[in-house]
C-alpha cells in the first residue's frame, strides 16, 4: 500500500517557524533517518522522550508526507514511516518509538570540552 498524496504525517521540529528550524533525525547505520508518525500521540510521546534526554523542546507538526519524504530524498536522508500501532521487532526498530540513550548533539560536544580541561588539570599535576 503506497502513500497517498494527502496523507499526512507528524514529524519532530525544533525552533519551529524561526531561521534555525531543524527537522530531528537520527543515525540508524550511518543513515540519517527522519521519523514520520502516523500517530500524532507517538510522536508527542517521543519528544518528550527526547526532552527528558536533555534536548530543546521539539515541536510535533503535521505536514504532507511525499513532502518530506522529497526534502528527505533531496538532503540524502532516509524517511522512515512509522504507522500507527508500530511494534518493533528489533533493536534498531525500537529506536524508531524511544531515542537511544546516547545522542549526538552539543551536549557531547560540552562533554568533550569538559574532558580535555579534566586531562590539562591531569597533566598540571604531573
Amino acid at each position: 500500500m503506497g502513500a497517498q498524496l494527502s496523507e499526512k504525517v507528524h514529524v519532530l521540529l525544533f525552533d519551529a517557524g524561526s531561521d534555525a528550524e531543524g527537522i530531528h533525525s537520527l543515525e540508524l547505520n550511518g543513515r540519517t533517518v527522519v521519523l514520520l508518525f502516523a500517530d500524532q500521540d507517538d510522536a508527542e510521546r517521543y519528544a518528550g522522550l527526547l526532552e527528558a534526554q536533555d534536548f530543546p523542546c521539539a515541536t510535533v507538526e503535521m505536514i504532507q508526507r511525499d513532502e518530506v519524504e522529497i526534502f528527505c530524498a533531496q538532503a540524502g536522508y532516509e524517511a522512515r514511516f512509522v504507522p500507527t500501532g508500530f511494534l518493533p521487532k528489533s533493536a534498531e526498530e525500537r529506536l524508531l518509538l524511544a531515542p537511544p540513550e546516547h545522542n549526538l548533539d552539543t551536549n557531547s560536544w560540552k562533554e568533550q570540552t569538559d574532558l580535555d580541561a579534566f586531562r590539562r588539570s591531569l597533566e598540571g599535576l604531573l
